[in-house]
């Protein structure tokens, strides 16, 4: 059989359920998340609507905090809000944030301080003064710049943080060029191959102001291959060797599988291949990460509406639903591929092309090119996209002044509402009247 012809086989088949959540379950053709029909769940909170397995969500944190131990962080940017953070906390790991807005609401989650890694390559003078005054556990330190600012925080509160300096180890991860960021050609770390790591060490072991208790790297996003992770382990290992630190964090961006076809090592796996490196490497420091999205992605799937579609004879069709680029950027920014399936006929033949697209202002505004969906597609469907539970609430904007979706958590047959619908009246929440 020609090649194009299984794939075009391939496609027309039902939507693979390892896509899905894993508390799922479909009866007469119709999709249940978490003991909860999801076609109810668009009718009770109207669409678009995030949907995660809250027991998925659960499973995934039980498995970091057994892969790497107690240090283990959750990357709080792949979807944040205060019933995440309890749930992560409650799950035994810690949250790494990014920005002080982060650190506010996983304080307001009720995380404890000395639970949170704080991140980001420019730090301003306020987000570090937060941080310290809040007791958060560690600071990456990322540039000779803030070295000068905790310096400044120091004479100014005889504070004394504990830090990771992070390490950028040359290590080009295969994924997309904008989720790089090992190389050495990146906004974030101390190089290493240019001795600034080296630099930034000598003079931080040297300084009152931080205590330094170990080295952090990041090789970048949605990275599959788990021997990347090895390379940059050797790396950061004979960098820290002189330095006999106590902590090594060899970050995050475990890949999850998106599309039909794609594969990605488990967390286990991941911190498997992590741990024969150290010992190969002769690490002897407490070794930890910082998944997200292998937390996350899986675990939901985003409901639409479809509200038109539109054929035009020898080119295309589209079928435009009520979402868009502003709760799903991702194919936007990086041209990330998803599925499409419809809920009410989950193991139905996917056999008709469509492009899925939002309501938006924008030609670009795309959310699945050539989807593969039922033929019988029809205006008020809801159509689902799958491996939505990162980046998409979180990078979420009110462009066109849409309102941002409500995130719903199910599990049990219950489902829980754990951040409401935007309204209209949000929109102008930061409005000043007179103005």
């Amino acid at each position: 059989m020609a090649g194009s012809q299984a794939s075009s086989l391939a496609q027309a088949s039902p939507l693979p359920r390892r896509l899905l959540p894993d508390n799922h379950d479909v009866s007469q053709g119709r999709l249940s998340i978490g003991g909860c029909d999801v076609l109810e769940l668009a009718d009770n909170y109207g669409t678009p609507l995030f949907v995660y397995d809250e027991e998925h969500l659960r499973s995934r944190c039980r498995e970091a905090a057994a892969a790497f131990g107690p240090g283990v962080a959750y990357a709080a940017k792949a979807f944040l809000c205060v019933a995440m953070a309890r749930l992560v906390h409650s799950e035994g790991m810690g949250l790494d944030v990014a920005t002080g807005g982060e650190l506010h609401v996983a304080l307001a989650a009720g995380v404890p301080a000395d639970r949170l890694v704080l991140h980001g390559n420019n730090k301003s003078m306020g987000e570090l003064r937060e941080a310290v005054a809040a007791g958060v556990g560690r600071i990456v330190v990322d540039s000779f710049d803030e070295l000068d600012r905790l310096d400044a925080l120091n004479a100014e509160t005889g504070a004394r943080p504990r830090v990771l300096l992070r390490f950028t180890p040359g290590v080009e991860a295969h994924t997309h060029a904008y989720l790089v960021t090992g190389a050495d050609d990146s906004k974030f770390g101390f190089t290493v191959s240019t001795g600034a790591a080296a630099a930034a060490m000598e003079r931080a072991r040297a300084s009152a102001s931080v205590e330094v208790v170990g080295i952090h790297s990041h090789i970048g996003s949605q990275v599959f291959e788990a021997s990347s992770f090895a390379k940059a382990v050797a790396v950061i290992a004979e960098a820290a060797a002189p330095y006999e630190v106590d902590e090594i964090s060899i970050g995050g961006g475990l890949g999850v599988p998106y599309v039909s076809g794609e594969s990605a090592p488990t967390i286990t796996e991941w911190g498997a291949a992590v741990s024969e490196a150290c010992r190969s490497a002769g690490v002897t420091a407490r070794v930890t990460a910082e998944p997200g999205r292998a937390i996350v992605a899986a675990a939901a799937v985003t409901l639409y509406t479809v509200g038109t579609i539109k054929t035009i004879e020898g080119v295309r069709t589209y079928a435009a639903v009520d979402g868009g680029m502003s709760d799903n950027p991702r194919p936007v920014l990086y041209g990330s591929g998803y599925e499409a399936f419809l809920p009410r006929a989950v193991d139905a033949p996917r056999d008709r092309i469509v492009t899925v697209v939002g309501k938006h202002c924008e030609s670009g505004d795309t959310l699945v090119r050539d989807a593969m969906v039922p033929s019988d597609i029809a205006v008020g469907d809801i159509l689902a996209t799958p491996v939505t539970g990162a980046y998409g609430h979180s990078m979420g904007s009110n462009y066109n002044k849409a309102l941002r979706p409500a995130v719903v958590f199910a599990a049990g047959g219950d489902a829980r509402l754990v951040v409401r619908r935007e309204t209209y009246d949000d929109l102008l929440a930061c409005e000043l009247p007179d103005a």
